[in-house]
């Protein structure tokens, strides 16, 4: 926040209060004052003991009220004195300039700039002009993480991701939830997607190892311009819901590679239910059992090579063969055959989506 702010409301308040008033910032140095001379001295011995105490320290003929929760602050407010006035003039004047440096923040803050891109809150004519007074790069590389954290932390999400990505003219952190942090993040030219999921993998194990904290990410296409966010942002909402239905073990799931999933998620309930119906005879699927659907599986991600899936499953190849045929005789479909393959893997993935859609009454 422009440091000129604070000294032109600090000085339209000088008369008023009569007293010697002014703000330290967060590195303990005085930016503004009623009194000029007083800018440049270092309080850093207040910043500490409102670090450890409440929102209030009186020292040195002097009432300091943080601006902000107590411990959090970035900037601190003085009045002086150490009597009852001191203390409701510092109030006051901690309200005044918190809401002030909100506005300010609203207006000219760039993380507060790309929330609103993304939570479609601006106006796609407005988002060029906003980004000429911001001085901002509209045609950069940039990516969407979106974060899920999972379980109670000690520590608040977004100071989490906030301490792992510090650079705010970057990387810009924005909480859109208690427990939802969105990562918009620069890219270097030519960055390939294996780059993109190694930054994933590293915020996770970051979580895990420093923070004691499970997350899941959801992570976007590319996207070469600033208004493309919004769009970018439900990639990874997509990401991490198609994921949770058809990807339950991966903790990180990125749009590109949702393939088929992100179809069948997209369709109509009614739509799958004929689906299902047309393909399987009545009851059919529901009674294949835990082996049976383990056997489909794996012959899947073998390519429907009989060999290597019996291998795989330590079992005889005409056991399997025998398996097969059954499967084929209960549901009419031959898993060897290409075409019925695919149409027994489609309808497993649409069943699955079915059974994790909430149950209608």
């Amino acid at each position: 926040m422009s440091n000129r702010l604070f000294q032109s409301v600090i000085h339209q308040m000088k008369d008023a209060v009569d007293r010697v008033i002014g703000v330290v910032d967060e590195n303990g140095v005085i930016i503004a004052c009623s009194e000029l001379v007083k800018i440049g001295e270092i309080r850093q011995g207040v910043r500490d003991e409102l670090t450890y105490s409440n929102d209030l320290v009186v020292s040195g003929g002097y009432t300091y009220r943080a601006i902000g929760p107590a411990g959090k602050a970035e900037y601190i407010v003085f009045v002086e004195g150490e009597d009852k006035n001191a203390e409701k003039t510092s109030k006051l004047l901690a309200i005044s300039l918190a809401n002030i440096k909100n506005l300010y923040d609203e207006k000219y803050d760039k993380g507060s700039f790309i929330k609103n891109i993304i939570l479609d809150n601006i106006l796609p004519s407005d988002i060029y002009i906003k980004s000429k007074e911001l001085h901002f790069n509209t045609e950069e590389s940039r990516i969407v993480f979106l974060i899920k954290f999972s379980g109670k932390t000690d520590m608040m999400p977004f100071e989490m991701l906030q301490n792992m990505f510090p650079d705010k003219s970057k990387d810009y952190v924005i909480s859109v939830g208690e427990h939802d942090i969105v990562l918009v993040k620069d890219l270097r030219p030519g960055t390939d997607h294996k780059e993109i999921e190694k930054m994933a993998t590293n915020i996770t194990d970051t979580l895990s190892t420093e923070f004691y904290t499970k997350a899941s990410i959801g992570i976007s296409t590319v996207v070469d311009n600033i208004k493309d966010l919004a769009r970018a942002y439900k990639e990874a909402q997509v990401a991490l819901d198609v994921g949770k239905v058809f990807d339950t073990e991966k903790n990180i799931i990125s749009y590109e590679n949702l393939g088929i999933g992100r179809l069948i998620y997209q369709l109509p309930t009614t739509l799958c239910e004929m689906f299902l119906q047309e393909v399987f005879k009545k009851g059919s699927l529901e009674s294949l059992d835990r082996e049976t659907l383990m056997t489909i599986n794996c012959f899947f991600e073998n390519n429907l090579n009989v060999s290597e899936t019996s291998r795989k499953l330590f079992v005889h190849r005409n056991t399997l063969v025998y398996r097969l045929d059954k499967i084929r005789k209960l549901t009419g479909l031959d898993l060897r055959e290409f075409e019925h393959a695919i149409t027994f893997k489609v309808a497993l993935m649409v069943k699955k989506y079915l059974n994790s859609k909430p149950a209608k009454f």
